[in-house]
């Protein structure tokens, strides 16, 4: 896999070669129809390859529309390790409240529950691990934006991030880009400014934070 078959140059929001590097686009060996308009091809051994410039493309629509919410009312849910780290400080940078680990069950459809809140807007880092916020967001009409891998079912997310969302540099980057990109469209970050904080602060450290 490499840069010459996405073509040279940049992409819109970045290098291609660095989401090539941070396997961005490396798939699982598994795809739903959903996700088949974000394949680009299957590899040999089996894995299939996300294309990127959809990726890019589709980063650059989900921080456009981000952007509208008021940042309280944007909430990033992550269940697993690796997109835990990524979503909390994509919270950090841009307002958005985080849901890490665990998501308990009514938060979005019980008032009764102590934790009970409205949302505007769901952001989620798998639609598998974080199949109880995609539900219940489903069900009172909370729009979904969802980082989705080529095995993921898209049924109830309103707009698709292509992406590898089981890589801890692949998660890094993408909330990183996304992160920008909500600042840039706010007006927050000017579009040739300098983005203050590095990718690396975004990426689960191995063996755990």
């Amino acid at each position: 896999m490499n840069e010459a078959e996405f073509g040279q140059g940049a992409a819109g929001l970045i290098e291609f070669d660095v989401y090539l590097s941070s396997g961005v686009h490396i798939g699982t060996r598994q795809k739903t129809g959903a996700m088949a308009p974000f394949i680009f091809r299957a590899r040999p051994d089996g894995l299939y390859v996300l294309d990127i410039r959809k990726t890019d493309e589709r980063i650059a629509v989900a921080g456009k529309f981000l952007a509208r919410f008021n940042k309280s009312k944007i909430v990033v849910a992550a269940a697993r390790q690796y997109g835990q780290r990524p979503a909390q400080r994509f919270c950090e940078v841009t307002g958005a409240i985080p849901m890490i680990g665990r998501f308990i069950p009514g938060t979005f459809t019980n008032a009764h529950y102590k934790g009970y809140m409205e949302p505007e807007v769901l952001v989620i880092a798998d639609p598998i691990a974080d199949e109880q916020p995609l539900r219940e967001a489903a069900q009172v009409g909370i729009p979904v934006v969802g980082l989705c891998d080529t095995d993921n079912e898209t049924a109830d997310v309103d707009l698709v991030i292509p992406t590898n969302n089981k890589g801890r540099k692949a998660l890094a980057l993408v909330f990183w880009l996304l992160a920008r990109q909500v600042l840039r469209e706010r007006g927050e970050l000017l579009p040739d400014q300098p983005f203050g904080v590095q990718v690396e602060e975004f990426e689960t450290k191995a063996g755990g934070e």
